[in-house]
């Protein structure tokens, strides 16, 4: 008798949560439902074909069933409504973040980068590129994570640290000198900001480089003769800054009085941070309002800015 009333008991019990259950699981699937409809009646609203629409929506559907937040997703359509983006153009924006995603890679990179386009009116093209090239920096860093991993280091707020590296590869910073910051840093038991202010220092150091006209080989160099010089991590910025000041009194002077021009000008990259104005490869800047065009004589003097000038450390 016991055990029978037991069995019963069971059986509610399994009944109960069973019951409870069903609504919940079908509240989550009424909330992507309207989600999804949300988002078809913005895209039926627009002047996309029906082919297009369902491109659009089936893209934006991934987007939310791998955890893109909705908002997100929904601001994308609702800002490549109104600028008049193409239906392929979004479905490439999605799909780069959709792809990271799956990789296991920060997202909020990526979707920053993308409202940063649209608030800065910039061409989708360029939107596109820009996404690609964090989305590359973003696998590198993970990359070089996960070395770090492997061999034993025990690193706190992974995902933070990779969106870390990723801005100094955007900035050039060598991958191997990320590395020996990454391996140093932890051994020494220094902090995810303390870690994340020495990489913004390399980046400005980087920066200062590439405008002294160095070469991305030249840089590495550079950097891994610092590197090896000493393992205190100050004194290898010091190094750097003072090798950065020795090139820039020298290296930008050739035989004859002409300045050296930069080694990577023109180089056929597209540009990885987003600005309203930004121009293809090959053609003119657009001139920002309130300044006095350039000249475009047939012979333009060269750059006389002094040694001692160098660029802001960047804001990451």
């Amino acid at each position: 008798m016991v055990t029978k009333n037991k069995l019963i008991l069971s059986l509610i019990t399994v009944l109960t949560i069973f019951c409870f259950a069903v609504p919940a699981f079908s509240a989550e699937t009424a909330s992507m439902d309207e989600q999804i409809e949300q988002l078809k009646s913005m895209i039926d609203s627009s002047s996309y074909s029906a082919f297009q629409g369902r491109m659009i929506l089936n893209t934006a559907q991934d987007l939310l069933e791998s955890g893109i937040p909705f908002e997100d997703t929904k601001n994308i359509i609702e800002n490549s409504v109104e600028e008049s983006f193409d239906a392929y153009s979004i479905k490439k924006v999605f799909d780069v973040i959709l792809n990271s995603q799956q990789e296991g890679l920060p997202t909020e990179p990526l979707i920053n980068k993308v409202n940063e386009g649209f608030a800065k009116k910039v061409n989708k093209s360029v939107i596109i590129s820009v996404i690609s090239t964090k989305a590359e920096n973003l696998k590198k860093a993970n990359e070089i994570l996960n070395k770090a991993l492997q061999e034993g280091l025990e690193i706190n707020g992974e995902k933070e640290m990779v969106g870390i590296l990723s801005d100094s590869l955007e900035n050039d910073v060598p991958d191997e000198s990320l590395s020996w910051l990454l391996k140093t840093g932890t051994s020494e038991g220094k902090s995810i900001m303390e870690i994340s202010e020495i990489s913004e220092e390399l980046s400005y150091l980087s920066l200062m480089a590439t405008d002294s006209g160095l070469s991305s080989e030249e840089i590495s160099l550079l950097f891994q003769k610092a590197i090896e010089s000493t393992t205190n991590i100050d004194e290898i910025c010091e190094n750097i800054q003072t090798s950065l000041e020795a090139q820039m009194s020298t290296a930008k002077i050739v035989p004859g009085g002409a300045v050296k021009p930069p080694t990577n000008a023109n180089s056929g990259t597209l540009p990885t941070s987003l600005t309203g104005n930004s121009a293809a490869v090959g053609e003119t800047p657009i001139q920002e309002a309130g300044e006095a065009p350039a000249e475009t004589g047939s012979s333009p003097e060269p750059s006389t800015s002094p040694a001692e000038e160098s660029p802001s450390p960047p804001e990451n």
